[in-house]
This record gives structure tokens, sequence and C-alpha cells, in this order.
């Protein structure tokens, strides 16, 4: 009988671990890519799509490619397109916010090398949950032409 009580003990503990959400899950990411450079450039941007499944806030990121990594945005201001860290981005839940040229995006500084259209480059972000709970994302981020344009593949 003290095994049957356990066993109902260790089957309810489990699926109470099963059913915490997993917060990779907790945030999608659709379609990101990182602007290719030329020589002499040290800087790029990563664009994407992300959507949460609750209120969440993107509020940092980093990449062994960079010295430095931030979350930018960009306004025109009396004609001039200027650039600026920001502290965040505000996903609504189930809202798509688009990271895109012109906008909110992720800004890599001080590159350690070129970055080639086909490259693939290691990316983390963080997001804050509405409870102040931090979590990270990683990816492997698609480098792709200055046009924005994926590479081509050789056949």
């Amino acid at each position: 009988m003290k095994s049957c009580h356990f066993f109902q003990q260790t089957l309810c503990a489990l699926s109470l671990l099963m059913a915490v959400p997993v917060f990779a899950q907790e945030v999608s990411v659709k379609n990101a890519w990182i602007r290719g450079t030329v020589q002499g450039q040290n800087a790029t941007g990563a664009f994407m799509e992300l959507t949460g499944k609750s209120n969440t806030r993107l509020v940092g990121a980093a990449s062994p490619a960079a010295k430095s990594v931030e979350v930018h945005n960009m306004k025109v201001d009396n004609g001039v397109m200027k650039m600026f860290p920001v502290d965040g981005v505000d996903l609504p839940a189930g809202k798509p916010v688009k990271l895109a040229p012109g906008g909110f995006h992720v800004m890599l500084m001080d590159l350690q090398k070129p970055l080639k259209a086909g490259d693939k480059v290691p990316l983390k972000l963080t997001f804050e949950t509405a409870n102040k709970k931090r979590e990270t994302l990683d990816l492997n981020v698609e480098v792709r032409d200055l046009k924005g344009q994926p590479a081509q593949h050789q056949h």
C-alpha cells in the first residue's frame, strides 16, 4: 500500500513539472536575420518578428560575434534618422512585434570579424516576464546580404 501511495505522489509531482511552461516556447521568433557587413564595417543589425504568449519584454541581447550588443530604436528627428539604445521592447500577449530596419532592432557593435551572407551567428535574447522573471532564448541567426536577401545556394 505504501509503494502505491509513493507512486501516486511521484506521478502527481511529475505531472506538475510537465505543466510548467518552458519559457523558450513563451516567445516565438520568426524570420530572424542579421545584415551582412562590408570590409571595415564593425556594426550591424539583427531583425526578426517576436510574439509572446503572455506580456513579455525584450530587455537585452548578447553574441560572441560582437563585443557589445544592444536593443535599439530609430526615429526621424528634424529630418535626420537617429539610432539610440532602449531599455527594452514590449511584446503584448499574442501580438507580433517586428524588429526591422528603420525601427526597433538588435545592434551588434565592435564585431569580431566581417559577417557575410550564409554565415550563422549565435544570438542570445533576454526577456522579462510580467512578474519580472528573466529568461534567455538562444538563437543561431542567418546572415543575409546587404539588401536583406538570403545567401544564394550554389548548385
